[in-house]
């Protein structure tokens, strides 16, 4: 039991406490999409009451799924945008300030004004965010918008993966256009939550997070190896683009799968999110 209560502690003593940016005013900026404040189920559904302790300690990290266990989440109003950036608003991005071109900026593949921009970086992707006015969401955020409050595999709801809510399975063996698939939007209009790319979370990883997650405003690690990123990418199969799948690569990295969108926090009063290249 003492073993146990030290790694509870050691947990916490992880999880930040940082400042936040804000946006304030009560109409969505451009191009986002108003979430609204609330409670959520986030993570699958397999409660803590379910899962064995022992596996806490277990080497084999697959024995304690990183989507486990379920856990309620409260979460403050926030805009996030209703489509992936863009490689043609990137680029605008990459002529205005000067910062290096993504990796595949002259991949005819990939580089249609209205295909998700691929090939940045965390760090390029949090830059982009802020010359915008926001900031990378936090991974409970981006899983809000793909949920709302409902109970469901995908952010359409539970019927299973086809081509006409999402780009996934090496169907089209490329991206498609940001915001192509109608019949795959959430409940609050937000494309391309599945499928397509991958997308860029501000929160580092840990596979343990969501047993001592903060019940409100969740934000991961102070600091670790690798960032997490959501949401399945074009490659992926059936279960790798649902709501609830985690995975996570090093922040340097820049993939023709991985691409990312932005929010920015509706309050105008102090709060906690970490607007820093960290």
């Amino acid at each position: 039991m003492k073993l146990f209560e030290s790694v509870i502690v050691g947990i916490f003593c992880l999880l930040p406490t940082v400042v936040f940016s804000n946006s304030s005013g009560s109409t969505a900026p451009k191009g986002m999409v108003l979430v609204s404040e609330g409670v959520y189920i986030m993570g699958s559904h397999k409660s803590l009451i379910e899962l064995n302790p022992g596996d806490l300690f277990n080497t084999d990290r697959h024995a304690l799924g990183p989507e486990n266990p379920a856990h309620n989440v409260e979460i403050d109003d926030f805009y996030i945008d209703t489509h992936e950036v863009s490689h043609g608003k990137y680029m605008e991005f990459v002529k205005t300030s000067k910062v290096r071109k993504p990796l595949f900026w002259n991949n005819p593949t990939f580089n249609n004004y209205k295909q998700p921009v691929v090939g940045v970086s965390w760090k390029e992707a949090q830059l982009y965010c802020m010359w915008k006015g926001g900031r990378l969401p936090t991974e409970a955020e981006w899983e809000k918008a793909s949920r709302g409050r409902r109970s469901i595999d995908y952010p359409w709801g539970n019927e299973p993966p086809d081509n006409t809510k999402l780009n996934f399975n090496l169907e089209i063996k490329k991206t498609s256009p940001v915001g192509s698939y109608e019949a795959g939007k959430s409940d609050y209009g937000v494309y391309d939550l599945a499928g397509n790319v991958s997308e860029w979370v501000y929160d580092w990883h840990l596979p343990e997070f969501y047993l001592f997650s903060p019940k409100k405003n969740p934000i991961g690690p102070q600091k670790g190896q690798y960032k997490v990123i959501r949401g399945g990418n074009w490659r992926n199969n059936s279960e790798d683009v649902k709501i609830v799948y985690r995975n996570a690569t090093i922040p340097s990295i820049r993939k023709k799968t991985l691409g990312f969108r932005c929010t920015q926090s509706k309050s105008s009063s102090p709060s906690k999110y970490p607007n820093t290249l960290q």
